[in-house]
């Protein structure tokens, strides 16, 4: 299980909620600019036993920028998360909207993050309805898989009053699929080392 554009101050702690009903481990790929102002989030998520990933630091689609804003992006995103929780151990970054170039990767690496991307998106943050999330994981789910929600939103697409509801569907839908998956055999795991 994998959490993009958070930490959000009300979506987040209702997932971590959740996770921790059901003892699941996540990575949660967070916007720097994000982890900076909900540093208790970040704090909580790695006390809770998450991994917490790179997903820049203002979430911009790095195919438009140049290598050295892709490189400010990472590593200014690095800086946010290790204040936020000095004991993050960031070893994975996710390139916003999934588009990744040679500039990402070469800079991903040279900040020490393995790029990792996801199998199955079950399109969430589209609020496509709390069965259709689920549907769309257990009709994909294969072992190994990497399930791709959102726990936020990109700051220059929140709308006015992107509050508590704004991953309703998304939280549900955890609330269902995790049993669902456990049910089926499978164990939700963090992302291996190697990875």
């Amino acid at each position: 299980m994998t959490f993009d554009d958070g930490p959000h101050p009300f979506c987040t702690p209702a997932i971590l909620d959740v996770l921790a009903e059901h003892r699941v481990p996540a990575t949660f790929f967070v916007i720097g600019q994000f982890a900076a102002d909900q540093s208790s989030l970040v704090r909580r998520m790695v006390a809770e036993g998450h991994e917490v990933a790179n997903h820049t630091m203002t979430h911009p689609d790095l195919s438009k920028c140049g290598p050295g804003e892709v490189e400010r992006e990472i590593l200014a995103a690095n800086r946010a998360i290790k204040a936020a929780s000095p004991l993050a151990s960031v070893r994975h970054i996710r390139a916003p909207y999934g588009i990744w170039s040679e500039e990402v990767l070469t800079a991903s690496a040279k900040a020490g993050l393995t790029g990792v991307h996801w199998s199955i998106d079950p399109r969430d943050w589209s609020c496509p309805g709390v069965d259709a999330i689920v549907d769309a994981v257990l009709d994909s789910v294969r072992p190994g898989a990497i399930v791709l929600l959102h726990d936020g939103c990109p700051p220059n697409e929140m709308q006015p009053g992107t509050g508590r509801n704004l991953r309703e569907q998304t939280i549900l839908a955890l609330s269902s699929l995790i049993p669902a998956l456990h049910g089926r055999g499978f164990v939700i795991r963090s992302l291996p080392q190697d990875h």
